[in-house]
């Protein structure tokens, strides 16, 4: 039997360890994450909330998309507060059904309203006028959800294929906004499986502090 060891590998009886693959590593990530108390997501919040705010990536920014974390996720709802206190232009996603997303102003918690897409989890979505799968393109900054990233900014998400369609049209449009991601402090490993198409991060910020990547060059496709 293999257990998730904190480092992004599957350890075996005989102390071997090899890099998962993406679903292997998301399941066991996963029911880490399950074993959390609502107390340990709320202390997390806070602190993650004040780290993410210092970021240099979210000063004086005008419009900063980002999205509601549900379950056991690192809590962003803090966060969102205090953007908005800020003046920020919050923008959050609410799912389509080929899985693309569409984006929705947040003004408040009476701005959520609570949608299940089939089997999945209950998602919070903005509940007022949808601005269309562009709006994300006028965003300085983008809070990505993710569940690991590695020393080369490489994130590991839900496998959804959501925010993978996201950065593609970043990319098509050439709009460069700061892409961070919200993690737990074990979700830093030392190696995120990765493949052609995926886009490293600028910065991960976790309860115990923030790191920066450096972007690799446009040349180097998954570098």
């Amino acid at each position: 039997m293999s257990k998730w060891n904190g480092t992004g590998a599957t350890v075996s009886h005989d102390g071997r360890g090899d890099e998962p693959d993406k679903r292997t590593l998301r399941r066991e990530i996963l029911a880490v994450r399950a074993r959390l108390t609502a107390g340990d997501v709320r202390m997390s919040e806070a602190a993650l909330a004040g780290r993410a705010l210092a970021l240099p990536e979210l000063a004086g920014v005008g419009t900063v998309a980002a999205y509601v974390s549900v379950g056991a996720e690192p809590g962003t709802r803090a966060l969102l507060d205090a953007l908005r206190a800020r003046g920020v232009r919050v923008l959050l996603p609410a799912l389509l059904p080929d899985h693309d997303l569409d984006w929705g102003r947040y003004t408040g918690e009476d701005s959520l309203t609570r949608v299940r897409h089939g089997g999945r989890m209950e998602l919070l979505e903005p509940a007022g006028e949808r601005l269309g799968p562009e709006a994300v393109t006028a965003a300085e900054a983008v809070l990505l959800p993710g569940l690991a990233v590695d020393p080369r900014g490489m994130r590991l998400g839900r496998g959804g294929g959501s925010y993978d369609r996201v950065l593609a049209r970043l990319e098509r449009a050439d709009a460069r906004p700061a892409l961070v991601v919200l993690l737990y402090d074990p979700e830093i490993l030392p190696r995120v499986p990765a493949e052609p198409h995926d886009r490293p991060v600028d910065a991960v910020v976790t309860p115990s502090g923030t790191r920066r990547f450096r972007r690799a060059p446009e040349t180097e496709p998954g570098g």
